[in-house]
Parts: structure tokens; sequence; C-alpha cells
């Protein structure tokens, strides 16, 4: 099992989540125009099967909120203008506004929107009448070291802290000291708080290591609060020493919590949205996310760091964290307890 399972898992993960094609991007649309020519604009796009009309919107002040909250992937702005601007012969431009938070996927998008344009103005035989202004959001030059970067902040703290809270209950089984832990006046839920604390904290420490890299160093910009930040870093970081007791609770040795948390460790980065995003990825690996707190932590950073996001706007994420610590922490202490009879 331990040579032939987790390599099916993997390369099964790797073909279906570690994609770069698009396969869905959803987009609003200002529409201005609602001539002849936008239409037949609009049906080349929504005809090749990738892009899908999340919203149609009534002006361009409305952009903000669709892209902010992660409901599309760019926006199309056709002017009140574009219709005459192709019957005079003019160049009549379209805007394309990126998120700019997955450089990846945005400049994708945008390639093949500029496919699209291009083959219609070939159609209609003129040089370039349709022109495509682009403009990212949160990542001006499209960078993807400001994508990478920021989720790094989370995605490389999670493999010590998993890997520290595994080990913290098998070592003490493996060492011979477990059995005094029965003498202890000591709950198994306090003992489990004793054995979250430090590597939650250390998980803190790590994040501020490679946030003041990414900060001082690569000169990403910050653009939201340092609070928030903190806070959505501690949620994450409870929901994951959770996974990592309930592992260490189970674990009869060191040897047997690293293979356990290094099995896992590879569909926690795949299924993150870390390199791809989870919106690409079949229908089943989307809900299996859910159970995947670096998920929440990358995006949670990943729009605290380059977007400024308040509360509200990330709220949603805490929910699954403060979920997956609430199974797990109460299932170690359950396992633990049973260890211990």
């Amino acid at each position: 099992m331990i040579l032939i399972a987790p390599a099916i898992l993997q390369g099964l993960l790797f073909g279906y989540a570690a994609t770069y094609d698009l396969t869905s991007v959803p987009y609003a649309l200002v529409d201005q125009s609602h001539s002849q020519e936008s239409t037949e604009l609009l049906a080349r796009i929504d005809g090749t099967g990738v892009f899908q009309r999340q919203a149609t919107l009534a002006n361009n002040a409305q952009i903000a909120d669709q892209i902010d909250s992660g409901n599309v992937v760019l926006a199309i702005s056709i002017p009140s203008d574009f219709a005459s601007r192709l019957g005079a012969g003019e160049a009549a431009p379209v805007q394309v506004i990126l998120d700019g938070r997955n450089s990846t996927t945005a400049g994708t998008a945008a390639s093949y929107i500029a496919e699209v344009v291009g083959s219609l103005n070939a159609e209609r035989g003129v040089r370039s009448p349709i022109t495509i202004t682009q403009r990212a959001w949160y990542n001006p030059n499209l960078e993807s070291r400001w994508t990478i970067m920021p989720a790094l902040i989370a995605a490389l703290s999670i493999l010590q802290t998993l890997l520290l809270s595994a080990l913290s209950v098998a070592r003490e089984r493996e060492q011979g000291t477990f059995d005094q832990l029965l003498v202890t006046p000591l709950t198994p839920i306090q003992l489990m708080i004793g054995k979250a604390g430090s590597p939650i904290v250390i998980g803190l420490v790590q994040s501020t290591l490679i946030l003041l890299l990414i900060r001082f160093w690569f000169q990403v910009p910050m653009n939201g609060s340092y609070l928030l930040l903190y806070f959505g870093l501690l949620s994450f970081t409870g929901a994951a020493v959770g996974i990592g007791l309930s592992i260490s609770a189970v674990a009869l040795n060191m040897q047997q919590a690293m293979l356990y948390t290094f099995f896992l460790i590879m569909p926690l980065m795949l299924l993150s949205g870390l390199l791809t995003p989870v919106s690409n990825m079949p229908q089943v690996l989307q809900i299996a996310t859910y159970a995947n707190p670096l998920r929440f932590g990358i995006d949670i950073v990943r729009r605290v760091y380059l977007e400024g996001a308040q509360f509200s706007d990330i709220a949603f994420n805490f929910i699954p964290l403060m979920a997956i610590a609430l199974v797990t922490l109460p299932l170690a202490a359950w396992l633990f307890r049973n260890r211990l009879a």
C-alpha cells in the first residue's frame, strides 16, 4: 500500500487538479453599446465554451464588487460608441479588466479573448478595428511572483505545523512517556490544547518570517490589515493543527506520523489553489477542497495582502476553517482518550 497507493492517488490528483488549461472562466459584462456588432463579439466569446457570463452589469462602477468577491475572473466593458467607431472604420476599444490575484489564470484568459477578437477581425477583413485595452487589478503587470509569494505565507507554514503537531503525541508514545500522562490531573481536552500551543506559535512565527521576506526582500506591496491577516493565519493554523493532532493520536510511533503527514501534504497542496484555480478542477475535487484548510488560508492571505480586503469580504473563509477545527480537535481528544483507556 505504501508503494502503490500514494503514486496512484498523486497521479490522479496531478492529472485532474494540476492543470493550467482553462475550462471555466466566469466573467461580468458591461455592454453600453447594445448593438449588432457587440452582440456578435459576445456571441463569439460565449461560443468558445470557456467563458461563462456570470453577471450583466449596468455600468463600470459595479465591476469592483464582482471582481473583489471572486465571482468573476474578468470583466468586459464595451463602450457606447463601439458600433459607430466600427462603422467609421476607426479602432473600437474593448476594455478587459482582469483579477490579477491569480496572474496565470488572468493572463491565459486575456490571451483567449485576444484570440477571439483577432479571429473576428480577420473574418471582417479589416486590419484591427476591435482592440483590447487590458487592465489587471491588484497585480498591474501580472507578475507570477505577486500571485505565488503571498500564498506561500500559508503554504510553507503548514508543512512544519502539520509535522510538529503530528509528531507531538506519537513522540510521547514512542519514548515511553505516554503512560505518564495517565497520572496527570489534566483532561484529554486540556492535553490537546497544550499540544496544540507550540505548533500554532511556530506556524505563526514561520508565516511572519515569510511575510517579512516577501515584503522587504521581494518588495511585494502589502495593501491590507496586518491584524486581519494574522487573525486569518491563526484560524488557518488552528485548523491545520487539528488535523495534525488527529494524525498524532492515530499513529503508533513517529515513523507512522511522518508517513501519514507526507502522504497528506501533497493532496493538500494540489487542492489548495496555490498554482491552479479551484474552479478548474472537477466538481468532486472542488467539493473535497472544503475539507482543506490550505485552500481557505491561501484565499485569506491573497485577498488581504494583495487586495486589501476587509473582514466582511473574506468572512466566508472562516466558516470551513472553524468547522475543520471543531471537528478535528475534539476528534483528536476522543482518540487520545481512547488511547489512554
